[in-house]
């Protein structure tokens, strides 16, 4: 009995010792690459407009959250570029989305209610994308970084730019989700079918494609042959239905350019608020 009792009393303590160590294990688990917070707080304060193509974003609602987008913030901060390297392709795309929709979002709260657009957040010096106000991999960085540096060189997928949210009207939604490895592909589609066939952002009137200015500023992302693109024309008989191009008008683009117009963006924050 007494050496039973000494057994229970030795393994009493060796649980009370490295009780701490597995809590710090359990926190440092594996990554979660189904990015479970941020997909909650997305279905709670993301929905889709009637038309199923333009979301809004329910800034105050976020506001009340804001501890739970800093934890989450905070997780993917503590990834290493190790870490990081040893993610799949699509899994650092889901990655680099993310945190770039995510920073976007923490961008705004940092004066909401008091802007009307992402631009007031910058300033004759310096734009909003450019305010390194994060850290991820190993150091403090910029929207820009991701985007610019990481995204769009790295993995050349025009379809980024139906991924990757400025927080406004003009840009393609912010999915009411979050990115995944598994279903990258069929969001990234979903997304740039949803931009093309707003009629307030991207058409086709008499003759000419009128387009978002998305694809005049990044034209050269639709000119390396990913997925077949390599003009615009091959952009706009991509998307031919979405963007209602006549039957009768399909061929002549097939055979030449197209014309086009970019419309003016609109930068007013995509808040549910207003």
């Amino acid at each position: 009995m007494m050496t039973h009792r000494r057994t229970m009393l030795a393994l009493a303590l060796v649980t009370l010792a490295t009780a701490p160590l597995l809590a710090l294990a359990q926190a440092d688990g594996p990554f979660d690459h189904g990015y479970a917070a941020w997909d909650a707080l997305l279905k709670q304060h993301v929905r889709w407009l009637p038309d199923n193509k333009q979301s809004q974003v329910d800034y105050k609602g976020f506001a009340r959250d804001r501890a739970a987008l800093t934890k989450l913030l905070a997780d993917w901060s503590a990834v290493t570029p190790a870490q990081f390297a040893a993610f799949s392709r699509p899994q650092q795309m889901a990655f680099l989305i993310n945190a770039y929709n995510g920073f976007t979002v923490e961008l705004i709260l940092t004066q909401y209610p008091n802007l009307k657009s992402i631009k007031d957040l910058g300033s004759v010096f310096q734009s909003p994308w450019k305010k390194k106000f994060f850290r991820l991999l190993g150091e403090e960085r910029h929207l820009d970084w991701i985007e610019h540096e990481q995204l769009r060189p790295r993995y050349n997928d025009w379809r980024v730019h139906a991924g990757v949210n400025c927080a406004s009207i003009g840009c393609p939604a912010l999915r009411p989700e979050a990115f995944t490895a598994g279903q990258l592909d069929a969001q990234l589609d979903d997304g740039m079918a949803r931009f093309m066939s707003d009629r307030t952002r991207n058409r086709y009137v008499d003759g000419r494609a009128e387009l978002n200015e998305i694809f005049k500023w990044f034209i050269e992302d639709f000119q390396k042959g990913h997925r077949g693109i390599r003009r615009l024309d091959d952009l706009v008989l991509r998307y031919a239905d979405e963007l209602g191009v006549p039957i009768a008008d399909r061929q002549p683009i097939r055979s030449g350019s197209v014309r086009i117009r970019y419309l003016d963006y609109d930068w007013t924050l995509n808040d549910a608020g207003r």
